[in-house]
Formats: structure tokens, sequence, C-alpha cells
């Protein structure tokens, strides 16, 4: 059955999957017979916005070529962006940004410190200009192709790995496989994947995989769902709030990576990769995926993010609501307790608290402060 979805997901992240999809149904249609006009004509009508979804992802990809190196990793192509020269000793860095994102969804970090050493930020099979890549997703498949990437781009670590929320784990991999290539890892505020295992089962997880699904197929016919999605989102006040935030920093270089963007397979990677964010998925990857303690030896770890959930947006979770304060009030404790056991993962850990009030989206939120860390991180000589 994992073959076969692997399989099938490979396929539809075709765009022109779209069009095998109208053929099959037209087939169908004049097969059954009764129902062939009606059938034929919704065919017609699909092939059609197939069509036109192939040419408009045609003229975006004209209009917007990647600024960086494509990077051919064996059959497929990564995108590796790389400004700046390292300065005073200091090491490059790489930029991971959370979900299943592009280097572009972390561009003003990128930003920041380009012009004081190098920078580097990498899509990931699927986002930005990168192709798909093979099936299945996963952050331990995604950790070796960063460092393929990083070795056939020409780039020289060790590097700083910064990663926030799901790009964290990405990065906390990498440097469980490859120490020799850390100098430092930066986590800003981490997917602990025990919250998945052990916690309460959370809705926004499911819509996540949900809407990656519908997105992939509503993509194939020239339907973009982000924007409605997103709507969704802004229901939840943190949301609202880290979306605004995000809008505001990024700056004009992520509207060409989400034009770029505007494919199937940007959302069937998604649908692949987010189900290890299940207790089953949890469960059958660990070993592979999760750093445990002690797992960095000592290689120096800044965790870096809100001490207490009650005060951050995960008190906007409809589930923290839904059996009273003291449940709430488990779950706080529960989502900060798991956070810092990535301090265990190395013997030279160091915890930075971001500011009273601050959510998971402080990359976004108060990015003056997070730079001003990061600038103490990077400018670290241990």
């Amino acid at each position: 059955m994992a073959r076969l979805r692997d399989a099938a997901l490979a396929l539809l992240s075709r765009d022109w999957a779209g069009l095998l999809i109208a053929a099959l149904m037209a087939c169908a249609a004049w097969a059954v017979g009764w129902w062939a006009l009606p059938g034929l004509l919704l065919a017609l009508v699909l092939a059609l916005a197939s069509l036109r979804h192939l040419f408009a992802l045609a003229r975006a990809r004209r209009a917007h070529p990647p600024p960086g190196r494509m990077v051919d990793l064996g059959g497929y192509r990564v995108h590796v962006l790389a400004e700046g020269e390292a300065r005073d000793g200091r090491p490059p860095v790489l930029w991971f940004a959370g979900g299943h994102a592009g280097g572009h969804a972390i561009h003003h970090l990128h930003r920041a410190f380009r012009g004081e050493t190098r920078s580097i930020l990498i899509d990931r099979p699927g986002t930005g200009w990168s192709d798909t890549g093979p099936f299945p997703r996963s952050t331990a498949r995604e950790a070796e192709e960063m460092v393929l990437a990083l070795e056939r781009a020409g780039e020289q670590g060790p590097f700083i790995w910064v990663g926030h929320s799901f790009g964290g784990l990405l990065a906390a991999n990498v440097a469980r496989r490859r120490p020799d290539l850390v100098h430092t890892l930066v986590l800003l505020d981490p997917t602990p994947l025990e919250t998945i295992v052990f916690g309460p089962r959370l809705g926004a997880l499911q819509d996540m995989r949900r809407t990656a699904w519908r997105g992939g197929f509503a993509q194939l016919f020239g339907i973009d769902l982000q924007q409605r999605h997103e709507a969704k989102m802004r229901r939840t006040p943190a949301y609202a709030r880290a979306l605004d935030a995000t809008q505001t920093v990024l700056g004009p270089e992520v509207a060409a990576a989400r034009a770029v963007e505007r494919n199937a397979g940007h959302w069937f990677t998604q649908a692949s990769i987010y189900r290890e964010l299940t207790p089953e998925g949890v469960a059958a990857v660990a070993w592979d995926t999760v750093v445990y303690d002690r797992d960095l030896g000592e290689l120096p770890l800044w965790l870096v993010g809100p001490q207490d959930d009650a005060d951050g947006d995960i008190a906007l979770l409809p589930e923290a609501q839904a059996a009273g304060a003291g449940n709430a009030r488990r779950m706080f404790r529960f989502f900060a307790a798991t956070r810092e056991r990535y301090l265990a993962a190395s013997t030279r850990s160091r915890r930075v608290v971001a500011p009273k009030g601050s959510g998971h989206n402080f990359v976004y939120e108060i990015p003056d402060w997070t730079i001003a860390v990061l600038r103490e991180a990077i400018g670290d000589r241990r």
C-alpha cells in the first residue's frame, strides 16, 4: 500500500497529470455510454483547465528564473542560493524555515546576514525552484539531500545550521548524521516529535495533511487553495498575527518563489512528509528522524524560543480549551517540557528564552530580537 501511495504521489506531482485525469474521465464516460455527454464535457473542462495551468506555470518560471544554482542530485535538481562571504572567522550559516517550506520563507534572516557572512538558503524538494524529487518525502531523506546539495554546490563547512519549527527538526537530523559539518546548531522553537506521539491529537496537524492533498488535486487544474487556506487559518488570532508578521518582514523575494511554487508537486510533497506528523508516522521513522539524548555529543547547541506556552499562541488552540482550564494547563506544561528535551541532545547546550508573551512564530513577530540572538550565536567562537 505504501509503495502504491508513493507511486501515485510521484505521478500526481507531475503537472501534466491533470491532462491524464481528464483523459481517463473521458474514457470512463464513453465506456458508460448513457453518461457520455456530460462526462465528456466535464473531461473537456478539466483538460482546458489543466492546459491553462501548464501555460501559466511555464510563464511564471520564465518570468522568475532561479536566483541561485540548480544542483543535480541524480535525476532531480535542488535550488541553492548562497550569498555573501565569510568574514572575521565567522562560519557560513544555513537557514531552514518551518513546515515544509522553501528558503524564501525565512529570507528575512538570510537578508540580515548575507552582508556579514556566507548565508545559504536551500529549497527543499517540492519547494521554491527545486524539483519534486523521489517519494516518499521524509526528514531523514531530506537531511541527506541537504548535505549532498551543499557538497555538489561547492559550499565548504563547518556551517551554522539554523532551523525554525519543522526546519529545526531537519537541522538537528543533519547534525546527528554529519557532526563534522556543524559549527553550531541553532534551533528556533523546533518541533519535538514527542508531542505528536504522547500529546493530544491536534486538529491543526490533520488539517495540514488534508489541505495538502486537496491543494495538490486543485492545483493540477489551476486552482490555488493557498489563499483559501490562509483565510481559514486567520480565524485563529495567533495564526492571523503570524501571517501578518510574516508578510511584513519577508519582502518582495517571496512573490517570485510563490509564483513558481504554484505546482502540484509543492502540495504533494507536503502530503508525503506530513505523514511523519502522526503517532503512527513518528513511530515508523523515529530512529532515523528523532534526535535523542546525547546524540550530538559536544556539538554547540542553542535552543531559542518561548519558555511558557501559556503566554504564547498555543493557548489559542481549540484543544487547549476543550476540557477546561486544568486540561489547558496540562497541555502548556507538556509542550514546554518536550521542547526542553532538545537541550539533552548535547553536553554543550544553551537555552535562550524569548521575551514573555512571544509565541511559536517569534522569528517573524520579533525579528529584531531574533536577529540579535542569531548574531551572538554566529559570532560565538566556541
